[in-house]
């Protein structure tokens, strides 16, 4: 039923939809390949997400503090866990994280997809760049656009006295409710900050009865997430 309501939806349009994209970030000692799957199966989910350029970026392979200094894919450095409310950051790990999500995005540019038609999105580590991406200071300088939308699977929120002081971008954040590396806190810390600091509004919340994983209900709700700030208004078509 409603993957009929959305193409009934789609075809009442004659007009085309600005092209969009989706970056994703992966999680610690993870590929692209994890997560590559999102390609197929969030067009199933959502048609109009078969019109959508999918982005998986590699993370480069960094020292980890929590294993002992072993090195293995990652956005940044460790050193808490599990992650609560209260883990040091590695900013400088961070920033250069960000500048690759801002390179992936210049490239999008390169094809003619717009700032503000890219999610950026991520599970755990990748969720938490995700979210620096979209919010954090660096996020609008030099007049950058805003994001379409941004995508927190289990993630945390960061470098928090440095985030945007206004912002308007929506938030999906899924988090599960036994999640033992990244905390449960974090998600409610992290949508209270995003609210006060930012005056963050369009959040799509939600949890499920998981640990640090992902839920074919979780990926059902960021599916709706997407087709509706992608594809949910006229100022999405050309």
């Amino acid at each position: 039923l409603m993957a009929s309501k959305v193409g009934a939806a789609l075809s009442t349009s004659s007009k085309t939809p600005k092209p969009a994209a989706l970056i994703f970030l992966h999680g610690l000692g993870d590929t692209p390949a994890g997560w590559s799957s999102l390609q197929q199966t969030l067009p199933k989910l959502k048609p109009s997400l078969s019109n959508l350029r999918y982005r998986f970026p590699h993370a480069p392979t960094v020292a980890i503090s929590i294993n002992g200094g072993a090195t293995m894919p990652g956005w940044f450095d460790l050193y808490d866990w599990p992650i609560g409310i209260k883990a040091k950051d590695d900013k400088i790990g961070k920033l250069k994280a960000i500048e690759m999500v801002e390179q992936e995005v210049q490239l999008l540019e390169q094809e003619g997809i717009d700032r503000d038609r890219i999610v950026v999105g991520g599970f755990s580590q990748g969720g938490a760049i995700a979210l620096l991406s979209a919010y954090h200071a660096e996020s609008q300088k030099e007049g950058k656009k805003s994001f379409a939308g941004c995508g927190a699977l289990s993630a945390w929120l960061t470098l928090k006295d440095e985030l945007v002081t206004t912002s308007t971008t929506p938030l999906f954040w899924g988090h599960g409710q036994y999640d033992d590396k990244v905390l449960f806190e974090q998600q409610a810390h992290g949508i209270e900050l995003l609210k006060t600091k930012c005056g963050l509004t369009d959040i799509d919340s939600s949890e499920y009865p998981m640990g640090h994983e992902s839920d074919p209900r979780e990926v059902e709700a960021f599916a709706s997430f997407l087709d509706r700030v992608l594809y949910g208004d006229t100022d999405a078509e050309l």
